[in-house]
């Protein structure tokens, strides 16, 4: 079976084709990427813009032919913030599917917590035992924790890496200040949530996925993405607090010159490190695990289980 998933994000626009076989994991067959930022693009009362839904609308719709010719006999389409938040959401749904045909699912925050955890516990497996799962996105930051495939606390904060960037800063590289203020609030905002997830009880590992923890792992030192998947990635506190003191002084440009850092995201790079940084502090650890499958995987996974089931 041929699946395709269409993921449309803060930031980017991803189609993921995979061949799936019963009682195998999802394997990419290929993938296609256009960079949208549409966290970015929003209007002053908060819509999403004019020329923005034109561009998705015609994402879409291409997306929808590469994945016809490709060979997929599914194609699932989901969103997250960037389209959740938008306060023209309904409007954009509804053009989205009356000129494309593709009905453009919306996840809620907690849906994309516990679908990122069943990712994260697919891939690290039972022997794992109680996980913490964390994951920064463009417009949120999600965390869950639990010993099962569904996690037993899951929440979904609006502290994205894209989102802070717009609401935050005001300069490129953001003033000394603004990132000084930004650590302190957030600081503030991430600690009774951290209390919430305390009362779960300590975690056997704690996991991070997303391209923003990745790269803030490649840029302390982690093993390049050639190395494979299975090779073992850290990010330790230390290592992104001394990361943080240097690139919170260069430019978006220049960020983009280094090994691991994408020009499509470069800009909200210290924002993201920043929130990492918080996140860690809060919840007092000094080490995370980079798993490679996060949200994306756990919503193809979910469907094969659903297919699977339907064959059964």
């Amino acid at each position: 079976m041929r699946l395709g998933v269409l993921d449309v994000g803060s930031n980017t626009v991803h189609l993921l084709v995979v061949d799936a076989h019963r009682g195998a994991h999802p394997m990419p067959a290929s993938s296609q990427r256009s960079v949208l930022r549409l966290a970015e693009r929003l209007t002053d009362d908060g819509d999403l813009s004019e020329a923005g839904v034109d561009d998705l609308v015609g994402t879409v719709a291409q997306a929808k032919k590469s994945a016809r010719k490709l060979g997929c006999a599914d194609l699932m389409a989901f969103a997250t913030s960037a389209v959740r938040d938008c306060g023209n959401v309904a409007e954009v749904l509804a053009r989205v599917l009356a000129e494309t045909g593709v009905e453009l699912k919306v996840l809620t925050g907690t849906d994309e917590a516990k679908l990122t955890f069943l990712a994260a516990r697919r891939w690290l497996g039972w022997s794992a035992g109680k996980l913490l799962v964390l994951d920064i996105g463009g417009g949120s930051l999600e965390l869950a924790i639990g010993m099962d495939e569904a996690p037993d606390y899951a929440k979904s904060v609006p502290f994205g890496a894209g989102r802070l960037t717009r609401e935050r800063f005001s300069s490129d590289p953001p003033s000394r200040a603004e990132v000084a203020e930004t650590t302190e609030w957030l600081t503030g905002q991430l600690a009774p949530v951290a209390k919430k997830v305390a009362k779960r009880g300590e975690p056997d590992r704690v996991v991070a996925t997303s391209k923003t923890f990745r790269t803030l792992a490649r840029l302390t030192g982690a093993a390049p993405s050639s190395a494979g998947p299975r090779v073992r990635r850290v990010l330790t506190e230390p290592g992104l607090r001394q990361l943080i003191a240097f690139i919170s002084r260069m430019s978006a440009a220049d960020l983009a010159e280094l090994e691991g850092v994408s020009a499509s995201r470069s800009h909200q790079l210290v924002a993201g490190a920043l929130v990492a940084q918080a996140t860690m502090r809060a919840l007092s650890r000094q080490e995370l695990e980079i798993c490679p499958w996060a949200l994306r995987e756990g919503v193809i996974l979910r469907r094969l289980d659903q297919v699977n089931g339907e064959e059964s």
